[in-house]
């Protein structure tokens, strides 16, 4: 291998910056593809002693304390993952993008909508590739879904984990809420019109618990419930959109379709044409029977009607899928999937939620 050869051609040469919770799973993603002959994981980032020890024993690879001096050492690189606190994001993201190495940024982008769109200026100038761990985008019952997709009207979201205290540099909607908005502004597609939002802190200096209401320009309407302080986990989103309803659970990669008959259909069902029927959000979990076993399973609804469908989803890990996604795009040169204005997006919406829950508890008396 030489480094004249093309990176559509050769292992791409990586490292990973930031050796904590998320980095630690970047890491064993990189080395099952280095053993695959994807990828050469050269290099691992910490400023942490034990951290980056740990790190580079364990992998076998060179460790330094920073990019800087990793840089300074010779260490070639193709790409980087970029795992360090939010905080840190845009100067790491710089700092590599500068030596010509293309990065995927743990999500939230940056810690400021500023620092955000200023690396989406510098990508274009430099042509690096940036794509964003948005993991959910790459749930592949996220994109089973999404081939479902027909005029959307209302979401429901809801993410609930139980306390730790990894990520409390941000709060709820920084850490999980993100998730989901971006995934529902990706399947939206429409402008911002309204945010309402309430938040409270329960265990930590920042909100750990937010209930957010959403409005689009073409009349969407969008409720997400984040909580870090729950006593279960729960990933979930509903969406509903005409004559059909979609059940998604990130956690199980399950999706659950129920199909509305058209008007002739209910006339003869009925015998006359009822009110349109509705289709509670509580209701597609409880009381359904499986007839057969198949691609697209088929059930049996309690409402007289209402078909029911359990659309078969192929396992597979989000985070490898997301880092095979961010490979290929660094060897096509082709925009990624979660591309740095798709990430800047989401971010400004959850700094706009944050402000109204801000707003909120200032009227509130909070």
């Amino acid at each position: 291998m030489t480094d004249q050869q093309p990176k559509s051609t050769r292992p791409l040469r990586v490292a990973v910056a930031g050796a904590g919770a998320f980095g630690k799973n970047h890491l064993r993603v990189y080395k099952e593809l280095e053993k695959a002959g994807q990828v050469e994981l050269a290099a691992v980032i910490d400023r942490d002693p034990a951290t980056l020890t740990a790190a580079a024993e364990l992998y076998a690879i060179r460790g330094f304390a920073t990019i800087a001096e990793a840089l300074s050492a010779g260490v070639k690189l193709d790409a980087a993952s970029i795992c360090v606190p939010t905080i840190h994001h845009a100067a790491a993201a710089e700092e590599l993008m500068s030596a010509g190495v293309d990065v995927l940024i743990e999500k939230p982008i940056a810690a400021t909508e500023a620092e955000a769109n200023h690396l989406v200026s510098l990508a274009a100038a430099l042509n690096c590739i940036v794509q964003v761990g948005h993991l959910e985008r790459f749930n592949p019952a996220v994109a089973a879904a999404r081939a479902h997709l027909n005029r959307p009207m209302f979401f429901e979201s809801h993410r609930l984990s139980i306390f730790t205290p990894r990520s409390l540099d941000v709060d709820v909607v920084l850490d999980l809420m993100i998730h989901d908005l971006d995934i529902v502004l990706s399947l939206v597609a429409s402008p911002v019109r309204e945010v309402r939002a309430v938040g409270l802190p329960v265990l930590s200096q920042k909100v750990d618990i937010a209930n957010v209401r959403v409005e689009f320009e073409n009349g969407c309407i969008a409720n997400f419930t984040a909580s870090r302080v729950s006593t279960e986990r729960v990933r979930k989103l509903r969406f509903f959109q005409p004559r059909q309803y979609l059940s998604l659970d990130f956690a199980r990669q399950d999706l659950l379709i129920i199909d509305a008959p058209d008007v002739s259909a209910l006339a003869a069902i009925f015998g006359t044409t009822p009110g349109a029927p509705y289709l509670a959000a509580s209701s597609p979990d409880v009381g359904m029977t499986a007839t057969a076993s198949s691609a697209t399973a088929s059930l049996t609804h309690p409402s007289p009607g209402l078909g029911l469908r359990n659309i078969e989803v192929p396992k597979g890990e989000p985070l490898r899928l997301e880092i095979e996604s961010f490979l290929q795009a660094v060897r096509t040169r082709e925009t990624p999937t979660v591309s740095a204005a798709d990430a800047t997006a989401a971010l400004a919406l959850a700094l706009e939620i944050t402000r109204a829950i801000e707003a909120h508890a200032k009227r509130a008396g909070l």
